[in-house]
């Protein structure tokens, strides 16, 4: 982690977004200690103090750093796929400027001591905060609960079986009973395997005009309903992983006007993408869930501007080319995306489909609140975790550039528009 900067900073003639307080407004932010020392548009160099750093913004968009809480990080035993080190790195070039890692490492993110390890490898080498999140079930096997209360002792901020759904029903209502008494947090990847069975893309016309076996988004909605049956049972705190479908939105709203304590989450692979991306048996667009209808795209927007979908994940899962550069059917699944979450979801932005703020908030405050984490606001005291925005800058991604040691990215030589030219932790410039 970057040590905080001694200097003052002052982010003058900036667009201050507050998705925290709703707030847009022209002004200047002060940072001091590594934290916000004060905001507003009286905030200008005479009233900071003497010896301060002066950066114009020049009315450019000034925000908390991204919270990304869908992220595989390789290390520890996957390291030729991703570090704690080029994560980071990747995630500072996007504006993500905390990540919460998937337990899905080897060995699995299932005990205390590699939690531990974890942590301490991400405060060696990581330039932005890295969270882990740990495994339900040992060995992410879905038959034996693991230790929840040594494992959030140990500073796990969450539990899920990564990309495994727990399809035994008795066991995720214990593992959902134990973690209400520990008042975790379960995050679930809702996906029955059965139904899966050999498919490899969305079901529907688009699939059998390429030869491709299909996935129905029953796979989805029968297990998000089940997993909703046992939250209102136990009364556990519960967060979908990854919402793909117009179906599973009405579950998720149901669930919502019932009272239960349930959060969904929408991939921005899903929201700005859909199955005919995969055009001619494109693999980068290989991925679980899989990408589905323009008609589901555009509900999963709309859900995000009305706050049905809570927070916004770059389900950043780097692949090598061995296991891309192959036949549709036997591609691994999986994008690169932290780097890109947030310029690719300017695209809702400018086509009018999702608010700034309420992006922002999707992708900052709320997944640091579900969470527990500081950031997420630009309110004094708050830590100075901070993104410089340009909404305007054009630009192509050249899949070359990006900091991932993987490069599977599915917007590789897409135009887009809206860059990160500064990224922020603890105060210090950790980008740009």
């Amino acid at each position: 982690m970057p040590i905080t900067d001694p200097r003052p900073l002052l982010l003058a003639n900036a667009r201050l977004i507050d998705p925290e307080t709703g707030t847009d407004r022209m002004g200047g932010i002060l940072i001091e200690d590594g934290v916000i020392r004060d905001s507003g548009s009286a905030l200008v160099a005479s009233a900071v103090p003497e010896g301060t750093e002066i950066v114009d913004c020049e009315g450019r968009v000034v925000a908390p750093g991204l919270v990304d809480i869908r992220c595989f990080v390789g290390e520890p035993g996957f390291e030729y796929r991703e570090t704690l080190a080029s994560a980071s790195r990747a995630a500072a070039a996007g504006g993500v400027t905390t990540i919460v890692s998937q337990p899905s490492t080897q060995p699995v993110m299932d005990d205390p001591a590699i939690v531990d390890f974890l942590l301490r490898r991400a405060r060696d080498t990581g330039v932005v905060h890295i969270h882990p999140m740990a495994a339900i079930t040992k060995k992410l096997a879905g038959r034996e609960m693991t230790e929840f209360g040594l494992l959030k002792e140990a500073g796990a901020v969450a539990f899920t079986d990564g990309a495994r759904s727990i399809t035994d029903a008795l066991v995720m209502r214990r593992a959902m009973t134990y973690a209400r008494d520990f008042d975790a947090l379960i995050v679930h990847h809702t996906e029955d395997p059965d139904l899966i069975g050999e498919g490899v893309m969305n079901e529907g016309e688009f699939a059998s005009r390429l030869g491709l076996g299909g996935i129905p988004v029953e796979a989805e909605t029968i297990m998000l309903e089940r997993d909703m049956r046992l939250v209102k049972l136990t009364g556990c705190r519960y967060h979908a992983a990854s919402i793909t479908c117009r179906d599973s939105l009405a579950i998720i709203a149901r669930a919502k006007n019932e009272g239960l304590p349930v959060t969904a989450a929408v991939t921005i692979n899903h929201l700005t993408l859909n199955e005919n991306d995969i055009g001619s048996y494109r693999t980068f667009c290989k991925l679980t869930p899989p990408l589905r209808t323009e008609d589901d795209r555009l509900a999963l927007a709309d859900a995000v501007a009305d706050g049905t979908i809570d927070i916004v994940v770059s389900d950043h899962n780097p692949q090598d080319v061995e296991t891309k550069r192959l036949p549709f059917a036997e591609a691994a699944p999986g994008a690169v995306g932290v780097e890109t979450m947030l310029p690719a979801s300017l695209r809702l932005v400018h086509g009018g489909n999702v608010p700034l703020g309420a992006l922002l908030k999707a992708m900052s405050t709320t997944p640091a609140r579900l969470l527990g984490l500081p950031g997420g606001s630009l309110a004094r005291g708050a830590p100075a975790d901070l993104i410089v925005l340009d909404l305007d800058e054009p630009w192509v991604l050249d899949r070359d550039s990006l900091k991932s040691k993987c490069k599977n990215s599915p917007f590789d030589e897409a135009r887009l528009t809206g860059r990160v030219i500064r990224t922020l932790v603890a105060g210090r410039t950790v980008h740009g």
